[in-house]
């Protein structure tokens, strides 16, 4: 908006300029003097078309008798080359001062050849075009370089950050994946051994068994997000068919609906609606002991819904939630969601997300 202003507030500055310049003059030149001016308002949006309206309109008050430099030319040549074109400018440029003479010579002013390209060269001088030229060329460049250290800055900061995912990665993978296969490896052993020696399992050691296994599978997810890349990119809701079909290949009969037009999804959501689908269908794998599944994303204007449901005889999560139902919490409210995941009065379990597509 500042840029618009400036450029009209430009263009009136030079049309009453030219207006002033050129006084005495008829009302046809003054109208031409006022148009080739104002005609600069669309120096930014249209440079090549200004360049040859102000180049024409110059033509035309000369030709009326009004010796009065071509300013506004001056001007479009300086808009021209800053917007890139070079070769139209220089091509405008020389076009202009061939013709300038001409212009003068119709005028009413009944001027010898001499004094028309006398008056030309005045109105019009060699070094003031090159001078528009140079400033234009000048700025275009100082605005590339700028452009490119910008580009520049925004990828080492994104090397930067890669580099910094990857290395938290990789302490992750060298520590905090140690100690947690080790307590999950040393829960199995005692959980075996007190089967096997017929006793009774403490619950306690089954949690720390569970926990310690949805740990490392949480973990595993976690260092892939960290790892993944432009070249590598998390998964979305286009990926979720895979999952069905994994699925189905394990012997649950998932069925997968698609409602709604869908529109821009923000990847956060793409990528939290994969793995609410990821958890709940493994949960159903190993607690339900469910036949079938139905899995449907719902397209909203606003949200996203989705809905896991099987008919399994198990119920995950309510009544000591694993890691994996927490995760899919967390990541559902970071977003500004809600979930609801829970039994259903028909049997089995449900899992209900609602996902915003505009993030808060």
């Amino acid at each position: 908006m500042r840029g618009r202003w400036l450029d009209w507030a430009i263009a009136a500055g030079v049309a009453a300029s030219l207006v002033v310049a050129g006084h005495p003059a008829t009302i046809p030149a003054y109208a031409l003097l006022a148009t080739s001016g104002l005609a600069l308002a669309a120096r930014r949006t249209a440079p090549i078309a200004v360049l040859a309206a102000t180049g024409l309109l110059a033509l035309g008050y000369q030709a009326l008798g009004s010796d009065v430099p071509v300013i506004a030319f001056l001007f479009a040549v300086y808009s021209t080359m800053r917007a890139g074109h070079r070769l139209i400018t220089v091509a405008g440029s020389v076009l202009m001062l061939a013709v300038l003479p001409l212009a003068a010579l119709v005028s009413p002013r009944d001027l010898t050849t001499y004094e028309a390209f006398a008056q030309s060269r005045d109105v019009l001088q060699i070094a003031w075009l090159i001078a528009a030229a140079a400033a234009g060329e000048a700025l275009r460049q100082a605005e590339r370089r700028a452009d490119e250290a910008e580009r520049t800055r925004e990828e080492t900061a994104r090397r930067r950050a890669n580099e910094e995912r990857l290395h938290i990665a990789r302490e992750l993978h060298d520590s905090l994946t140690h100690q947690i296969s080790v307590i999950k490896l040393q829960a199995e052993v005692a959980v075996h051994l007190a089967q096997k020696r017929g006793e009774d399992v403490p619950e306690p050691l089954l949690a720390i068994r569970d926990a310690g296994r949805e740990a490392a599978r949480e973990l595993r997810a976690t260092l892939e997000a960290l790892r993944d890349d432009d070249k590598n990119p998390p998964h979305g809701i286009d990926d979720v068919q895979e999952l069905v079909q994994r699925a189905r290949s394990a012997g649950l009969d998932a069925q997968l609906t698609i409602e709604g037009e869908r529109n821009d999804v923000p990847a956060a959501v793409e990528r939290t609606a994969y793995r609410i689908v990821q958890e709940s269908l493994t949960n159903i794998a190993r607690h339900a002991a469910a036949a079938s599944a139905k899995i449907s994303i719902d397209y909203r204007p606003d949200a996203l819904l989705i809905r896991v449901e099987d008919d399994g005889t198990g119920s995950p999560g309510t009544a000591n939630p694993g890691v994996g139902l927490l995760g899919m919490r967390e990541r559902v409210t970071a977003l500004g969601g809600k979930l609801d995941a829970a039994p259903r009065d028909e049997g089995g379990f449900a899992v209900r997300a609602e996902l915003p597509v505009a993030q808060p």
